[in-house]
C-alpha cells in the first residue's frame, strides 16, 4: 500500500464498505514499517473488524496497540478517535466500567468532529447497557456537530442509533422518520455493510410496527447483503428470533438462537451479544412450552448482564425467569414480589415490557388466591389496552379478562375476551401467509378459554358453541394471500421439485443422496421464507364469514334443517376435557364426554391399528381397532351417542383430534358423515356455488401399485374428462387443469410431512406437487377426492389451526374433499373409488356417495380399513 495519511485513514470507512478488503490491506499495512500514526489506523481496522465479526479478545488486543501507536504519534485526536472504538468493544466485553471510563477519556481527549464520533459510539453504547435516556441525550449532541462538519457516513449512523433507541422506548413514530433520514443518506454512499445494517433496521421498525412479513422480507435481504460481505449477524439472528416469536414460531427462533450461540462461542465474539441471545432463546423456549430449558438460559443471561451492569437488559431476563418458573409451577408469593418489583422496574425505565410483567405478577397472585393483589397488578397491566402495538394491547385485554373473572363478571370477561380477540384479528389479517395466520392463534388462546368458560356458566351451550367458534379454523376463513408473480419464487419451486425428484429416485435405487437432501432442505428454507414475505390484506375488510364476525346460531340451525333430519358435533375442549355440542332440531344441547388426552393416545393406537390392516394377513388385529373405536366413542362422543338419530351428520373436532377415523366409530358407521375444520367452514362449503362448466380433471401419477386402475375406468365413465396421466401429469400442467374444475381425482402417491406440513405432496411425473403449489390456484376444485395416503393427515398448531392438503383446498373454493389419514391398500382402494363415483354419478354428495361405498366393499379386514380410513370433509 502506498504511503499517505490519506490512503491509511481511507480504511477506517472501508472497514464497514467492505470489511475484508480493509483487513486485508490494514495487515498490508502492519507487515511493513509504518509510522506511529498509520500503524495506530490499521491496529484499530483490524481491531474493528475482530470486534464486530471475529474474536473479541484479538479486538482488545489490537486496539490497545492502536492507543498506544496514537500517544506515540502525539495525536490528541487520534487517539481519542481510537479510545472511542475501545471503550465499545470493552462494553461488548462485559467490561462496561473500563468501557465507560475509555469513552470518557476520548470525549475528554478530542475537540470538534472527533468529539462527535466518540458522543457517538458513547451514546451506541449507552444504548448496549439499556440507559436510553443517556443514549439519546449524547446521540442529540453528536448529530448536531456532524450534521454541521457535512460528515453523511457518521450522521446516518448516529440517525440510525437514534432510531434504535426510540424502537427501544416504544416511539415508532421518530424511528420511523430517523431511518428514514438515514437511509437517504446511506444512498449517497458506497458504505455497504451500513447499508445492509439499514436494511436490517427497517426491518426492525417494520416489526415494531406490526408488519412481521414486511420485517422477515428485509431480515432475509440485510441477511443475504451480509453474506455477500462475508461478515457474521449476531444481532440480526436477535432480531429475527423477536419476529419469529411474535409470528408463532418459537421453536425455530430457539434453534436458531442456540445455533447463533453456538457460532458465537466458535469465534470468541461478544460477551454482550451472548448474553442477548440467551436472553432470546430463554423467550423463545417459554413460549415453545420448554420451561427448564428457559430457565436455564434466563438465568445466565441475568447473570452476564448483571456482571456487565446492564441494568435494562438484565430486568428483561429476570422477567423471562419468572415467567419460566411459574410455567414449571413453581407459583409462590416471592414469586409475585419479584414479578412486581420487575414490572416497577420495567415502567421506571420506560420499556414496553412493564405491563407484561404487571400481568405475569396478577396471574400468579391469582393461582394462589391473593386477590386483592392479584388486582393491584391486573389492573396496572390491563392500562396497555388502549394504545400501543397489537401485541401490548392483547397482554391488556388478557389482564382485563382476568380482572373480569376474579370479580365474578362473566359479561366483563367476554367483552374483554371479544376486544382482545378483535386485536389479534387485525393482527394476523396482516399476514399473507396460511401458516403464519395459523401460527399466530396461540396468542388468542388464554383469551378463548376464558371466554369458552365464561359462556358456559353464563349462556349456556348456544353461547359456548358461538365461542368455540370465535376461534375455531380462523386461518380458513380466508384464502391465503401471495404475490400475484414471484419469479424467484417460482424459479425456487420448479427446482425443488427437480431435487426431489432426483432424491427420490436415488432412495428407491438404494443410493445414499446426503448432498441431494441438503439441497432440498436448503430450497425448503428458501419457499418457506418468501412465502412468509407476503403481506395480508388490511385489517378491517372482514367478510360476513371472517374471524371477526359473531358466529350465528340460528343460520347454522336452519341449514342442518334444510339438510333433512341433520346434525352438527362440535366438540370443545375446557379443561382438558371434551365438551360435545349437539346441533340440529331447532337447539343446541351440551354432553360432556371423555378427557382429550385420553383420545389422543387412543386415536394413535386406531392410526397404527389401521397401518397393519393396510395389508393381507392382518386380520386378527381386526376386533382389536373395533374395541378401540368403541372406546374412542365413549371419550369423544359419551353420552351424545344416544342422541344422534341415523340422519346426515357434521363432526367438528377440534385440531388435536385430526387423527380420528371417524367411520369407524360404532355410531358413525353406517351413515352420511362429513368432517369440517369448523361450523363456519362447513356453512361456507355449502354455500359455496360450482363454477360454470362441468369439467372433470382425472390425475394419474407414478409408481401406484395399480397404476392408477381406477382412473382408467373413470377415464370410460366421464367421456370429456381431462385425463393427465405419464408426462402429462406434471406439476404446473397438474394446477393449470385443476383451477377452476368441478370435479378432480388424483391417484397419486401421498407424503405427509410433520416437519412441514406445507411441503407435503402428491408425487406427480416431475416431482411434488406440494402445499404451497395448491395455495397458487385461482379457484381450487370445487369437489376433489384425493386417492393417496396420508392426505387428510394435519399439524395442529397455533390455537386450534390445522396445517396440511385438505385445509390448503377449503378456502380456495373447494366446497367437498375426500381425503385419507392412514396408508391404505392400493388395490383395495380401486373398488372404494370406483363405487364412489357411481354414487356421484347417481347425484350424491361426496359424503352420501362414500357412505354407500364403503357399503359397497367387500367384508375383509382389508377392504374395512381401506373405507375407514376415508373421510369426507366440507359439504359438497
Amino acid at each position: 500500500m502506498t504511503a499517505g495519511s490519506g490512503s491509511v485513514l481511507e480504511l477506517l470507512p472501508m472497514v464497514f464498505a467492505d470489511p475484508g478488503e480493509a483487513l486485508a490491506r490494514a495487515e498490508k499495512v502492519l507487515g511493513g514499517s509504518p509510522p506511529p500514526l498509520h500503524a495506530s489506523v490499521a491496529h484499530q481496522v483490524i481491531g474493528i473488524w475482530q470486534r464486530d465479526f471475529g474474536d473479541l479478545r484479538l479486538a482488545l488486543t489490537h486496539l490497545r496497540r492502536a492507543r498506544d501507536w496514537a500517544a506515540r504519534a502525539d495525536s490528541a485526536e487520534r487517539e481519542a478517535d481510537v479510545l472511542g472504538t475501545l471503550g465499545v468493544a470493552l462494553v461488548h466485553a462485559g467490561r462496561t466500567r473500563q468501557g465507560l471510563d475509555a469513552l470518557g477519556r476520548g470525549i475528554e481527549r478530542g475537540t470538534g468532529h472527533t468529539r462527535a464520533r466518540v458522543l457517538y459510539r458513547r451514546a451506541y453504547a449507552w444504548w448496549v447497557l439499556g440507559h436510553h435516556k443517556e443514549a439519546l441525550e449524547d446521540v442529540r449532541r453528536a448529530i448536531t456537530v456532524l450534521r454541521q462538519a457535512d460528515d453523511v457516513i457518521w450522521t446516518a449512523r448516529a440517525l440510525t442509533l437514534r432510531a434504535t433507541v426510540h424502537l427501544a422506548l416504544g416511539a415508532v413514530k421518530q424511528a420511523n422518520a430517523d431511518f428514514t433520514a438515514a437511509e437517504a443518506l446511506w444512498d449517497t454512499t458506497g458504505q455497504e455493510h451500513d447499508k445492509a445494517d439499514a436494511v436490517e433496521s427497517r426491518g426492525l421498525a417494520a416489526f415494531r410496527s406490526g408488519d412481521v412479513p414486511a420485517a422477515l422480507r428485509l431480515f432475509d435481504e440485510a441477511e443475504e447483503r451480509y453474506a455477500g460481505l462475508g461478515t457474521p449477524t449476531f444481532m440480526l439472528d436477535i432480531r429475527r428470533c423477536e419476529v419469529l416469536m411474535a409470528a408463532g414460531l418459537p421453536s425455530e427462533a430457539l434453534a436458531g438462537a442456540d445455533a447463533a450461540i453456538r457460532a458465537l462461542d466458535g469465534i470468541g465474539g461478544q460477551s454482550t451479544r451472548k448474553a442477548e441471545l440467551l436472553l432470546a432463546a430463554a423467550r423463545a423456549a417459554r413460549l415453545a412450552d420448554d420451561p427448564q430449558t428457559a430457565i436455564a438460559r434466563a438465568a445466565l443471561a441475568v447473570r452476564l448482564f448483571a456482571g456487565q451492569r446492564r441494568t435494562w437488559w438484565e430486568t428483561h431476563a429476570r422477567l423471562v425467569l419468572i415467567e419460566a418458573r411459574h410455567a414449571a409451577g413453581r407459583g409462590s408469593g416471592r414469586l409475585v414480589a419479584e414479578a412486581a418489583t420487575v414490572a416497577g422496574r420495567l415502567a421506571a425505565l420506560g420499556a414496553p415490557a412493564a405491563p407484561e410483567a404487571s400481568l405475569l405478577a396478577g396471574r400468579i397472585a391469582l393461582d394462589l388466591g391473593r386477590t386483592a393483589d392479584a388486582e393491584r397488578h391486573l389492573a396496572a397491566a390491563a392500562r396497555s389496552r388502549h394504545g400501543g402495538p397489537p401485541l401490548a394491547r392483547l397482554t391488556g385485554w388478557a389482564a382485563q379478562a382476568l380482572r373480569a373473572q376474579a370479580a365474578g363478571s362473566a359479561r366483563g370477561v367476554l367483552e374483554a375476551c371479544r376486544r382482545g380477540l378483535d386485536v389479534l384479528d387485525d393482527h394476523r389479517m396482516t399476514l399473507g401467509a396460511s401458516e403464519l395466520r395459523a401460527r399466530a392463534t396461540a396468542q388468542g388462546a388464554e383469551l378463548a378459554a376464558l371466554a369458552q368458560r365464561a359462556s358456559l356458566v353464563s349462556g349456556g351451550p348456544r353461547r359456548l358453541l358461538v365461542w368455540s367458534e370465535r376461534w375455531r379454523a380462523t386461518a380458513l376463513s380466508t384464502p391465503p394471500a401471495r404475490p400475484p408473480a414471484d419469479p424467484a419464487l417460482l424459479r425456487g419451486m420448479t427446482a425443488y421439485r427437480e431435487i426431489a425428484a432426483r432424491a427420490e429416485e436415488a432412495r428407491m435405487d438404494g443410493r445414499a443422496v446426503p448432498a441431494l437432501e441438503r439441497e432440498q432442505r436448503r430450497l425448503e428454507r428458501e419457499i418457506r421464507s418468501r412465502t412468509l414475505h407476503v403481506r395480508g390484506t388490511a385489517a378491517g375488510g372482514r367478510g360476513r364469514f371472517d374471524v371477526g364476525g359473531r358466529f350465528d346460531v340460528g343460520r347454522l340451525l336452519r341449514g342442518l334443517g334444510d339438510s333433512g333430519d341433520g346434525l352438527l358435533v362440535e366438540l370443545a375442549v375446557l379443561d382438558g376435557r371434551v365438551q360435545v355440542l349437539l346441533c340440529g332440531r331447532g337447539r343446541v344441547r351440551r354432553f360432556e364426554a371423555g378427557r382429550l388426552a385420553e383420545a389422543e393416545a387412543e386415536a394413535e393406537h386406531v392410526q397404527a391399528g389401521l397401518r397393519r390392516l393396510a395389508h393381507p394377513g392382518a386380520r386378527a388385529r381386526l376386533p382389536v381397532v373395533e374395541a378401540a373405536g368403541r372406546r374412542l366413542e365413549e371419550l369423544l362422543l359419551g353420552p351424545a351417542a344416544a342422541h344422534l338419530g341415523t340422519g346426515p351428520l357434521v363432526v367438528v373436532p377440534p385440531g388435536r383430534l385430526h387423527r380420528v377415523p371417524w367411520a369407524l366409530l360404532p355410531s358413525l358407521r353406517d351413515r352420511v358423515l362429513s368432517v369440517s375444520p369448523s361450523a363456519s367452514g362447513w356453512l361456507r362449503a355449502r354455500e359455496t356455488a360450482p363454477p360454470p362448466g362441468d369439467r372433470q380433471v382425472l390425475v394419474r401419477g407414478p409408481g401406484l401399485a395399480t397404476g392408477g386402475a381406477e382412473v382408467l375406468e373413470l377415464a370410460g365413465r366421464y367421456g370429456g374428462a381431462r385425463v393427465l396421466e405419464e408426462d402429462d401429469a406434471r406439476v404446473e400442467r397438474v394446477l393449470e387443469e385443476l383451477d377452476g374444475a368441478e370435479l378432480a381425482h388424483i391417484a397419486a402417491h401421498g407424503e405427509f410431512r410433520a416437519d412441514g406440513p406445507l411441503f407435503s405432496s402428491l408425487r406427480m411425473a416431475d416431482g411434488p406437487l406440494i402445499v404451497h403449489d395448491f395455495e397458487r390456484l385461482d379457484r381450487s376444485p370445487y369437489r376433489i377426492i384425493l386417492s393417496c395416503c396420508d392426505t387428510a393427515r394435519f399439524a395442529s398448531v397455533g390455537a386450534d389451526e390445522l396445517l396440511g392438503l385438505v385445509t390448503a383446498l377449503l378456502p380456495l373454493g373447494t366446497a367437498g374433499v375426500v381425503a385419507c389419514s392412514a396408508p391404505v391398500n392400493d388395490a383395495a382402494v380401486v373398488p372404494l373409488m370406483l363405487a364412489l363415483h357411481k354414487g356421484l354419478d347417481a347425484g350424491l354428495s361426496l359424503a352420501e356417495a362414500l357412505r354407500d361405498a364403503r357399503a359397497s366393499l367387500p367384508d375383509d379386514a382389508v377392504h374395512r380399513a381401506t373405507g375407514w380410513a376415508f373421510s369426507a370433509f366440507g359439504a359438497a
